[in-house]
């Protein structure tokens, strides 16, 4: 499992462009992203980690008159959000080592945290607290219980952890975020697993 977890950014490198080709357009997110947008300032900058080839979360916040930095492990993936939105920030990096040196009115891990392993993920929570401004909503998937799970992506093994809701609770409140609300397996979203933070004022 620990090997399958490390591959993760090659294998979205490998595969981008079909990935890309493949992701569902239809915002199945958006009750989601309307909740924390709902909470983010207005015209307030967002950060969404493992922003994937930008479509189609991007797009609905840039309609929406937020400014998007997206961060991704993936160089081809950053490549086309640069072709799609250039007025927008893209940056090549890992999540796990990232330091901005910024704040951000909202922060996003859709689909993307979710990929890394149990410690990863643990540690994922101070870069969380240090990119986010004062009361900043924070959205982000998990799994709906400690474990770890494969799917498969392009034919090959696609690695998925997670941990137990209580220790997501308890992560958020160690690095000064409440928990907004929490659906497991959301029937209403494609059964994700989603969480809605805010960091304190």
């Amino acid at each position: 499992m620990n090997d399958a977890a490390d591959r993760i950014a090659v294998l979205y490198e490998r595969h981008a462009r079909a990935w890309d080709a493949e992701r569902l357009t239809v915002l199945i997110e958006k009750p989601w992203l309307d909740r924390f947008t709902s909470i983010v300032r207005r015209r307030g900058a967002v950060l969404d980690l493992g922003c994937g080839a930008a479509e189609p979360i991007a797009p609905h916040l840039i309609d929406g008159g937020y400014r998007v930095t997206g961060v991704d492990s993936s160089p081809t993936m950053i490549a086309l959000c640069r072709e799609r939105f250039p007025a927008e920030e893209w940056r090549v990096a890992d999540m796990r080592k990232l330091s901005l040196g910024r704040r951000f009115d909202g922060l996003i891990a859709w689909d993307s945290f979710f990929h890394l392993g149990h410690a990863d993920q643990r540690r994922m929570f101070a870069i969380f607290r240090d990119h986010a401004a004062p009361r900043a909503p924070l959205l982000f998937t998990s799994g709906p219980a400690h474990g770890e799970a494969m799917g498969r992506c392009r034919g090959e093994p696609l690695y998925h952890a997670s941990l137990a809701e209580e220790e997501y609770r308890a992560l958020l409140a160690a690095n000064g975020f409440a928990t907004v609300v929490h659906v497991a397996e959301d029937p209403e979203c494609g059964r994700h697993t989603v969480w809605l933070a805010r960091r304190a004022g």
